[in-house]
Formats: structure tokens, C-alpha cells, sequence
């Protein structure tokens, strides 16, 4: 590619926006050239707006620091200089459900963090490995919002791809009953340790709207394209429990499964290694190449020592073995920030590059 991309980051401030802004740091198809948040932050130099504020391990990109914040809210003067944006705003449901359609109606293709759009009927939600064909629907999408370039695609909830990846994975074999509880880590709420001191020496058993969303998203991956929109998938029978637990960073699922035609346990680790995407295919600049990783230990894997395995974009599993209620049952995990939210939507981006979506303005 001669030219790069560029790209707006609506929301970039918050954690997930800098999450986008380390990523796209030396892309080799994107380039940051507009941040923009809330009001009370434009007119301010990106390093200015996030200053003592700023969450990552990694210092920030040289080449951020001095752009100068705009008004997220002033949608044409953001989408003008910009080829395509990613959106991780905190706002109202209605609220982001408007400014999501606002820029996508300027012919900019909006790849969203944000959950507001995700059971829009004629919006992709995807996983790239798991529903590539789901982008199907923008055209549809397209249509309804009156622009041939602009549209919509968004990513699902962060802590169902610790598990949904590898029962994808065991589709033929038709999963029938699922068991999910997932230990999520306190950046899934935008936090650290410093933000957030009760969390520490701390298991708190509830996180809003994150058991409904552990329960239906999978079902709209695993749904079909019926008349430009998605129609979920009415199998498997999901339950689950998420809970937050005192870490930094990746969400572990432990996971009970039963199948309509029960593999054997070398079957299951056969389709684990063998498994591979579109993503992959493509050979996608932010594609893990190994997209799901089997542990043989029996204490493995964990979250301290796994979550970055593929640059934090793969996903590991262990502790296969058989159940005395369910068929099987093993333990999952992703890295919420990276292939969660702000990675596996740069993944969606690559993707829709690659399949024409998203070109130059």
C-alpha cells in the first residue's frame, strides 16, 4: 500500500481509545491523523486531554501527542479529513446509536467499540475468524442509511471471546448446552488498580448486562443472513455467570459443553490447532497466526502469563477433559483490551480493507 489509511478515533481518550492509539502505532495500512471526544476535551493537544491520565504500560506515540483534540459532536468537520473511524465513546445508548449513524450517513465507515449497535438487524457484529460473511449485510445497511460508503460494523462483547472461539470451533459436532462463568479483569470496566482500590484483595459476583450479552451475542455470530439482515442462531442453550476479579488485564472462562454428536477428546484438539479464519487466509497484519492455543498443563492457561500470547490477539485453551453432567468442559482465554475491544476491532478494519469496504476517500 503506497498511501496509508486515515483513521479517526471518535472517543480517544478514554482507555479503549488509547488502546486504538497504541495499536495503530506503525500500522502498516493505518495512520491516526484525527482523535476527537467530549467537548470539554477539544481544543486541547491529545497529550493535554489525557494528561495523569493516561492507563498503558507503553509511553504515548510521538506522533499523537500534538494533534489537536476535536468536538466528537461536530460530525462532518470530524469525518472530512478522515477515510474511515473507530468509535469507543462513553455515552447514552440512544446517543451513540445516533452519532454512529451520523457519521456513517457522511460516507465514513464507522468500526464501533461500542455495544449500542450490536442487535441492529442490518449491522454486522463480528468476530473476523468466526463470521466474515456477516459483512454481507452492509450493503443492505447501506441502503437504509442512504450512502454507498458509509456504514456500521461492530465488535462483540469482550469476555465471550474467551469461549466462543473454541466451541466455533466444534460447530459440526452441534454444541447443544453451554455453561460459561468468566473471570473478568477490571480494565473491562475502563479501570486500574488506582482508579479502582476496592477491587483490590476483591471478587465482586455481578457486572451489569454482562450475563445477557454473554448469553445472546454467540447466537448472533453463529446466525445466518437472511434478506439483508442477521437473523441469531436458536442453538446452542447458553447460561452463564461473569464475575470481576482482581486483575489487570484478561477475561478467563470456564466452560461446560454438551453435544447433539459428541467428539472425542482428540477431535476437539485436532479442530483447536487446525482452526483458522479468514484472518488468516488473508494473512491480515493483526491476525494472530495461531488462533487458538492448547495448553497441555494442567495449570494453564492463566492470566497473568497467557493473555499477551499472539500480541494479546490469540486465544488459549486448557484443562480438556470429560464431565460427569456435561460431554466435556475446559477452561478459555482472551485479552479484553487488545483482542477483546480495541485489537479485534483494528481486526475488523483489516478485514473489511481487504474485502473492498473500506477505501480511500
Amino acid at each position: 500500500m503506497s498511501e496509508k489509511l486515515k483513521v479517526g478515533i471518535v472517543g480517544g481518550t478514554g482507555m479503549v481509545g488509547q488502546r486504538f492509539v497504541q495499536l495503530l502505532d506503525g500500522h502498516p495500512w493505518f495512520e491516526v491523523t484525527s482523535i476527537a471526544a467530549s467537548s470539554s476535551s477539544a481544543g486541547k493537544t491529545y497529550e493535554e486531554s489525557v494528561k495523569g491520565r493516561w492507563k498503558l504500560a507503553t509511553p504515548m506515540p510521538e506522533n499523537v501527542k500534538q494533534i489537536v483534540v476535536q468536538d466528537a459532536s461536530k460530525v462532518e468537520q470530524v469525518a472530512q479529513d478522515v477515510d474511515f473511524i473507530f468509535c469507543a465513546v462513553d455515552m447514552k445508548k440512544d446517543e451513540i446509536q445516533a452519532l454512529e449513524e451520523a457519521y456513517a450517513k457522511t460516507g465514513t465507515p464507522v468500526i464501533s467499540n461500542n455495544s449500542a449497535h450490536r442487535w441492529t438487524p442490518d449491522i454486522p457484529m463480528v468476530v473476523p475468524e468466526l463470521n466474515p460473511e456477516h459483512i454481507e449485510v452492509i450493503a443492505a445497511q447501506r441502503k437504509r442509511l442512504g450512502t454507498s460508503t458509509g456504514f456500521i460494523a461492530v465488535k462483540p462483547n469482550c469476555s465471550i471471546q474467551s469461549y466462543v472461539p473454541a466451541l466455533h470451533a466444534l460447530l459440526d459436532f452441534k454444541p447443544t448446552n453451554v455453561v460459561a462463568s468468566t473471570y473478568q479483569a477490571i480494565s473491562g470496566a475502563g479501570k486500574n488498580f488506582t482508579d479502582w482500590p476496592d477491587m483490590l484483595d476483591n471478587v465482586i459476583p455481578y457486572i451489569g448486562g454482562e450475563e445477557e450479552k454473554s448469553e445472546q451475542e454467540p447466537l448472533r455470530i453463529w446466525g445466518s443472513v437472511q434478506n439483508g439482515e442477521i437473523v441469531k442462531a436458536s442453538s446452542p442453550l447458553i447460561t452463564t455467570q461473569c464475575i470481576r476479579v482482581p486483575v489487570t488485564d484478561g477475561h478467563l472462562a470456564t466452560v461446560f459443553a454438551s453435544f447433539e454428536n459428541k467428539p472425542s477428546k482428540e477431535e476437539i484438539l485436532n479442530r483447536w490447532k487446525n482452526f483458522k479464519g479468514r484472518p488468516q487466509e488473508l494473512g491480515l497484519p493483526s491476525a494472530p497466526k495461531q488462533f487458538i492455543t492448547y495448553f497441555e498443563e494442567e495449570n494453564r492457561p492463566q492470566t497473568k502469563l497467557d493473555r499477551d500470547i499472539e500480541r494479546g490477539m490469540g486465544v488459549s485453551v486448557g484443562r480438556l477433559r470429560e464431565d460427569s453432567i456435561y460431554d466435556y468442559k475446559f477452561v478459555g482465554l482472551s485479552h479484553n483490551t487488545l483482542r477483546g475491544a480495541a485489537g479485534g476491532a483494528v481486526l475488523i478494519a483489516e478485514l473489511l480493507k481487504a474485502e473492498g469496504y473500506i477505501q480511500a476517500k
